[in-house]
């Protein structure tokens, strides 16, 4: 039934996601914004039960742009690896800004993420608007060819699915909803581009590929989502039980771009670049959010989300 819906959607309301919004979410009633200000940087470890059992990893989006805040970032990327030690990264598009010739690859990614690269964490990248459909082929990126693909997790028992939401095509929710059933992991977690709830100024929520998929994730259980495409950092209140996350200002930043009167945002931060780590124990998901200097801009737990007895 939601795949007939969302084909049905989809075939009527043809449309491309562009650098331009989608439409921000009129349904919404406003309220103040809790914006946070950074905490005092520590070279402590963070406070995370940072488990050697329990999965570990990164979330960075937007950040191709090879300028000296996104090396910056990288570099505290590197630094918190040295005492959380990430299985894998995860990106949420927009992976290169520009050219993407060999040599751009090389100093907007590889030089930037050595330190990981070289220690065989895998980067397993969804793109985003401004990212040639050809990096699906490119080794480092872990798409094997694909646009959209889902992927087990080395530790726990969590599922990934990764979307195109440049192009969310019918035959791709045809394929999220068959992988969604299919999938016998507890921890589902989707991630790609567009957001589809966003209280950023410059594109807000996309209404329509939420109205397009959110169903499935309400039906299938889903947990968290994270998405980019406006260049901050967002925990949205939990929407029908799921946590979204937008983590958009890897490289790129939108100073004060949040919008400040929206009821959406639990916590925001928009005033410098940003990537999160996530620790999953059991049916707990830990997070932080930090930026380039190594400021703590958030933090808390989410909890499974559990089929209804």
């Amino acid at each position: 039934m939601q795949t007939r819906f969302a084909i049905a959607f989809l075939t009527a309301s043809v449309w491309i996601a562009s650098g331009c919004g989608t439409g921000v979410a009129k349904d919404v009633q406003t309220t103040p914004v809790e914006v946070t200000t950074p905490k005092a940087p520590s070279d402590a470890p963070v406070a995370l039960p940072n488990d050697k059992g329990s999965l570990h990893f990164a979330v960075i989006g937007d950040f191709g742009t090879g300028e000296q805040p996104s090396v910056e970032l990288a570099q505290q990327v590197a630094k918190f690896h040295q005492q959380f030690k990430c299985d894998l990264v995860i990106t949420v598009g927009d992976n290169l800004y520009g050219a993407e010739r060999p040599q751009d690859f090389k100093s907007k990614f590889e030089d930037l993420y050595k330190p990981l690269l070289d220690e065989g964490i895998k980067f397993h990248a969804s793109l985003g608007n401004h990212d040639s459909r050809e990096q699906r082929y490119y080794k480092l990126f872990n798409l094997d060819g694909k646009l959209y693909y889902s992927f087990k997790a080395p530790k726990e028992k969590v599922r990934f699915f990764v979307l195109d939401s440049t192009y969310p095509v019918p035959e791709q929710i045809e394929w999220l909803e068959k992988e969604l059933k299919g999938s016998t992991e507890p921890w589902k977690i989707a991630y790609f581009h567009h957001p589809l709830y966003s209280s950023g100024n410059r594109h807000g929520s996309d209404v329509k590929l939420r109205q397009a998929i959110e169903p499935l994730f309400i039906q299938y259980n889903v947990s968290v989502v994270f998405n980019g495409h406006d260049h901050v950092y967002e925990r949205i209140k939990p929407q029908n039980g799921i946590a979204y996350f937008i983590v958009g200002a890897g490289g790129a930043l939108r100073p004060g771009n949040l919008e400040r009167n929206s009821e959406l945002t639990a916590k925001g931060y928009d005033l410098d670049r940003s990537f999160m780590v996530v620790e999953i124990l059991g049916d707990k998901m830990y997070f932080q959010a930090i930026t380039r200097t190594g400021e703590i801009v958030d933090s808390g737990i989410v909890e499974r989300r559990k089929t209804p007895e």
